[in-house]
């Protein structure tokens, strides 16, 4: 830290949860099944969790999709499929601002996700969508 530079903690601000205490709960998206999610992090200011645990299982997918801020990603259990990166446990992906892609995952998985802002999920494509499942 920089001389002179003033520093006023606020630990009103921190948020502790006991993830292993919390009920996963259905991911409520259109067109997602198989998704659940355990918020760790809710943004008074933005009405929103940019930080939680994904659970999916196996099979399950999350449609094309766009990351106005960028995402990333730990896998702390499992295998997940992001567009053309495959993902196991102890992996890490930084997907940066404005890119785009499906998520699957063949095996089920646990992943801690932060989104510092909301995705736009993008009209399906004729013939399947981008990575979700090629490959897979």
């Amino acid at each position: 830290m920089e001389a002179g530079v003033s520093v006023k903690p606020n630990p009103k601000l921190n948020q502790l949860v006991r993830s292993d205490a919390a009920e996963w709960q259905p991911l409520q998206e259109p067109g997602v099944t198989g998704v659940y999610v355990k918020v760790l992090r809710f943004d008074e200011a933005t009405s929103r969790a940019p930080t939680f645990l994904l659970k999916f299982d196996p099979g399950a997918s999350y449609p094309l999709h766009i990351h106005p801020g960028g995402e990333e990603i730990f896998v702390r259990e499992g295998d997940i499929r992001l567009g053309k990166d495959h993902l196991y446990a102890g992996d890490y992906l930084y997907t940066a601002p404005n890119n785009i892609h499906a998520v699957y995952s063949k095996g089920g998985c646990v992943v801690l996700v932060n989104v510092p802002q909301a995705v736009v999920i993008l009209p399906r494509r004729e013939h399947g969508q981008l990575g979700a499942e090629s490959d897979a």
